[in-house]
């Protein structure tokens, strides 16, 4: 009796090791993967937190967090080898994809494959109450931070200014660095681009209240026709305790990427446990609620790599074979 039980507990333990180890096992995967995300005070830190944290239970291999200054040196990590998973805005991977961004001098990033979309980013403008600030038209000759110069702010704001014809004196810096500098008068104003609620200007407005300064419908027009990829975002009223009625601005929709010569199977199974640990996700941060299968179709240039259009078309999700990438 003591041997059968003896040989139960046996077989109960080598059911559990096979069932925990089967995908660490697999002699094709690397040890370990770098997810570049972004500087403290961003999103892209507290999502990729979260992101690396299930990847790393699920995939059984070790994910870690690189902090970095955002999209643009993402994209550029990704293509060197640096990191083999980052966070982007697809506006920023448009450029890198054609190289026609200024930051790319030129040069193509070809190395980076879609993975699995995660969710808007807005184009916040805002200032403090006392700054007397009411209008984007007075950004002008002001002191305005952007955030990271590689983020999606360092990118974009200074050609956004420029289609309507302010001439700020822009700085860059981490979220954190830029909202405590806006705190002590350092700069008169901010652009922050990232996810809703952004952690730097919740920390802002717990000392003192927001302006969330709104484009003319006028503004909107140009800069749109000078930057066609950027699409109408809203943020809710109530995102911000200084925000009460829905803030209208202009975004770009992020996704993750991975180099292309990932293996299949382990991004197959990346893509799979991003989904069936969505409730994880949303937990860590609420922007983590448009992470769906149904927001692929925000991607419309960029190929997937071959295991996450493996994945999407077992669940009836269509990707287009233009986008189906064979590596």
């Amino acid at each position: 009796m003591r041997l059968k039980s003896l040989f139960a507990i046996f077989g109960t333990l080598l059911a559990i090791a096979t069932s925990t180890s089967v995908l660490a096992a697999n002699p094709d995967w690397p040890k370990s993967l770098t997810l570049a995300t972004g500087s403290p005070g961003a999103v892209y830190y507290v999502y990729g937190e979260a992101v690396t944290e299930v990847l790393t239970e699920s995939l059984k291999i070790t994910v870690s967090q690189s902090p970095s200054q955002g999209p643009v040196h993402n994209v550029k990590l990704v293509e060197s080898g640096g990191a083999q998973l980052g966070l982007i805005t697809m506006g920023v991977g448009l450029q890198g994809w054609n190289g026609t961004g200024d930051w790319t001098n030129g040069q193509r990033y070809r190395k980076m494959r879609a993975l699995f979309p995660m969710y808007d980013t807005a184009f916040q403008f805002v200032t403090l109450r006392r700054s007397g600030i009411t209008t984007v038209a007075q950004f002008d000759n002001r002191n305005v931070g952007v955030g990271p110069r590689a983020g999606t702010g360092g990118a974009y704001v200074p050609e956004m200014f420029s289609a309507i014809g302010i001439s700020a004196k822009i700085g860059n810096g981490s979220y954190d660095s830029v909202a405590s500098d806006l705190l002590e008068g350092r700069y008169d104003a901010l652009v922050i681009t990232s996810g809703v609620p952004t952690p730097a200007l919740t920390q802002v407005e717990a000392k003192e209240p927001l302006v969330f300064v709104s484009l003319t419908p006028e503004q909107i027009e140009a800069i749109h026709k000078a930057i066609p990829e950027l699409t109408i975002s809203h943020i809710g009223s109530g995102a911000y305790s200084s925000l009460d009625k829905t803030y209208t601005t202009l975004g770009l929709y992020n996704f993750a990427i991975g180099r292309d010569d990932l293996p299949d199977e382990l991004v197959y199974q990346l893509v799979k446990a991003i989904y069936v640990n969505h409730d994880r996700l949303l937990k860590a941060y609420p922007t983590a609620a448009q992470t769906l299968p149904q927001n692929v179709d925000k991607n419309t240039f960029l190929p997937f790599h071959p295991g996450a259009v493996r994945y999407y078309r077992e669940i009836g999700i269509s990707i287009p074979d233009s986008l189906a990438s064979t590596n």
